[in-house]
């Protein structure tokens, strides 16, 4: 079994699914390195935020809307998470001024964890992102 290296709280995927439905566009995340809004998910309608060779795609989250929400971080943030589990949540609270969840009310947030000693042993079978 592949281990994943994002998830989505459930409270943060009906979020997620309103704000598809009122953008009727398909959205993504990008973990922040720090800048301007310190260390959150930005989350944006995709082809808003262009990725490129120095970001690495963590994965996509099945949340329910029509199509999953890829979630990426640059390479530079990576080296320092590659170790960790992140899981997008929302909690009250003003967002992150560039995501387009700051009207709602709610803030998209990371809560990680540590991989265990096997989660790391089965990522390091695969191909490193």
């Amino acid at each position: 079994m592949a281990v994943d290296r994002v998830a989505i709280t459930p409270e943060a995927a009906d979020l997620l699914r309103s704000l598809r439905d009122s953008h009727a566009v398909p959205l993504m995340f990008h973990q922040s390195g720090g800048c301007c809004d310190g260390s959150a998910p930005m989350c944006f309608t995709q082809g808003t935020f262009l990725t490129g060779h120095q970001d690495v795609h963590l994965g996509d989250l099945v949340y329910g809307g029509p199509e999953p929400a890829p979630v990426w971080i640059s390479r530079e943030q990576f080296a320092y998470w590659s170790h960790t589990h992140i899981t997008i949540d929302v909690v009250p609270g003003r967002g992150a001024g560039f995501s387009i969840e700051g009207p709602t009310g709610n803030r998209f947030i990371i809560r990680s964890r540590v991989f265990t000693e096997e989660e790391m042993s089965e990522l390091a079978t695969y191909a490193a992102p």
